[in-house]
């Protein structure tokens, strides 16, 4: 049972190890995942992340209900606002990160993917919010993300309904990007990794923190903040490195800088 993270070449993959509990989540695993984040955000060896699951059952059940329900609190706790940050709670992980969901993705696991940019499942893959039937709600982001990725109606029967929703019917709302075989699953993931980590990482980042700002701006304030980050990212090693590259017609190295 653990987080495990594993870096290669730009690409650092998070596991949710404990398939015996359908990788749900308990106060060790929530904090060796938002140590896992951490490391991502703040390691400039990492350009791009994978987050998966062990086993071929679950992607993440999300939290282990019967380790959380009824927990005890103290009422402080509600304003540690930044005490072990998750993805989906509010840590800002510019950097992409790809979710290779590889079963059932249910509660936590859903937020989770919700907070990731590209998602590629299985077949078997199975998606919901069922948490209503549970009473409490779809937390960490689950009533607010999923409203600006799906349609208000879809998203209001996941949310209400509590409903699962299919891989394919997943790919055809836009939900993930793409199902491919069980056996193929890691090498499309780590093949859209690859890509995104071959880009410029200063620019990668940017691209990616505007259009998720762009949600809570005016679109006059979102096209003045791309020319401020424009200009400024002109004037980067890496802008220089992609002119030079292009001139001499070979692929550029980007070195974040």
């Amino acid at each position: 049972m653990s987080i495990d993270l594993d870096l290669h070449e730009g690409v650092a993959t998070i596991t949710i190890n404990r398939p015996e509990k359908r990788n749900a989540l308990d106060a060790e695993h929530y904090e060796g995942l938002s140590k896992a984040w951490t490391e991502v955000r703040d390691n400039p060896e990492i350009r791009v992340a994978i987050i998966t699951g062990a086993g071929d059952k679950a992607f993440c059940a999300g939290a282990d209900l019967k380790s959380w329900i009824g927990r005890k609190q103290p009422l402080s706790d509600m304003w540690l606002t930044q005490k072990d940050q998750l993805l989906n709670r509010g840590l800002e992980v510019w950097k992409p990160v790809i979710a290779a969901i590889n079963g059932v993705c249910v509660g936590g696991g859903t937020t989770l993917m919700l907070a990731s940019d590209l998602r590629a499942a299985v077949p078997e893959a199975r998606f919901g919010l069922a948490e209503v039937k549970r009473g409490i709600i779809a937390a960490n982001g689950g009533t607010q993300r999923i409203m600006r990725q799906l349609p208000y109606a879809v998203a209001m029967e996941m949310l209400l309904l509590g409903d699962m929703m299919d891989a394919e019917t997943a790919l055809r709302w836009g939900f993930i990007n793409r199902v491919v075989p069980r056996e193929g699953l890691m090498e499309a993931a780590q093949d859209m990794a690859a890509r995104v980590a071959a880009n410029a990482p200063l620019a990668t980042q940017a691209a990616k923190e505007l259009a998720i700002r762009s949600m809570d701006m005016s679109l006059a304030e979102g096209l003045r903040m791309e020319q401020f980050t424009n200009r400024i990212l002109s004037h980067s090693a890496d802008a220089a490195t992609a002119r030079e590259a292009f001139a001499a017609k070979r692929k550029p190295e980007f070195r974040g800088e």
